[in-house]
């Protein structure tokens, strides 16, 4: 049986002196400084971490190039998988990105908008290599195709771009699909609704992907401790769940989470 994955995440920025620092928010807003990418990215190779997500969560909307130097620092730190996204829009953008110590990319933005990146960087790079990210917001309208029973309301899960910025009309869940057949290797489900909210991951919508397609599924946003990754990977069948908060604040450790699945019967490498 294959082991769930327990990933840290970090958000990175650049702060008021243009030096790339690590933020957590709420719902993609508030952010506030964490700490340095680096040195949190040593820490969590250090305590167990499975695989390690670095997102620079602002080059999409600004149009800038993503900050490789500092990939490349945080690669020299980590020897578990790293995961890089965020302002990636090309096969050399992948290429460059690899190149600086990504194991995978993680494409949102520049995907919805040209589709075949998915499969150029497949044959190029490995499909084991493109992680198609999806930033989701709950819609209660008859805009979408594939709907879900929350709350007692029906409800589709829409596309967004830019850093949950911009609506694109699109279905998560109809995406998903499309990325799977196109080559995506992983796929990477955040939450708008959820995230930073620590109540829980988004269990109707990381379900709805999870059982329309085969490929692994990340799922993120809304962490709250172990009892949310156990019932993420128990009640929607995901393959990994990513956090940043409870461990960011010290709240939970790696171990803490690990430890707490093991003894329910969730396999996990210890």
């Amino acid at each position: 049986m294959l082991t769930k994955r327990i990933i840290p995440c970090i958000d990175v920025d650049l702060d008021d002196d243009g030096e790339p620092a690590v933020y957590t928010g709420v719902n993609f807003e508030d952010l506030k400084h964490t700490g340095d990418p680096v040195e949190m990215a040593k820490r969590y190779n250090e305590a167990g971490a499975d695989e390690f997500v670095f997102l620079d969560i602002t080059a999409s909307a600004e149009g800038r190039a993503t900050m490789l130097d500092t990939v490349s620092r945080v690669a020299d730190e980590v020897f578990i998988p790293l995961t890089v996204g965020g302002g990636i829009r090309t096969r050399e953008d992948i290429k460059e990105t690899l190149r600086a110590g990504a194991d995978k990319v993680s494409i949102n933005t520049a995907a919805l908008r040209n589709p075949d990146l998915i499969g150029e960087g497949a044959r190029a790079f490995g499909s084991q290599c493109i992680v198609i990210s999806v930033d989701a917001r709950r819609r209660y309208d008859e805009g979408g195709e594939h709907y879900v029973e929350v709350d007692g309301e029906s409800c589709w899960f829409e596309c967004t771009v830019k850093g949950g910025r911009e609506g694109t009309g699109t279905d998560v869940v109809e995406w998903a699909a499309e990325a799977e057949s196109r080559g995506a290797g992983e796929l990477f489900v955040n939450s708008i609704d959820a995230d930073g909210t620590k109540d829980g991951y988004d269990i109707p919508l990381t379900k709805a992907v999870c059982d329309e397609v085969s490929t692994p599924v990340i799922a993120s946003s809304g962490c709250g401790g172990p009892e949310d990754m156990y019932e993420v990977f128990t009640e929607a069948n995901a393959d990994a769940g990513l956090a940043a908060s409870i461990f960011h604040f010290d709240e939970y450790t790696i171990r803490d989470v690990k430890e707490y699945l093991d003894e329910r019967d969730v396999p996990v490498r210890l």
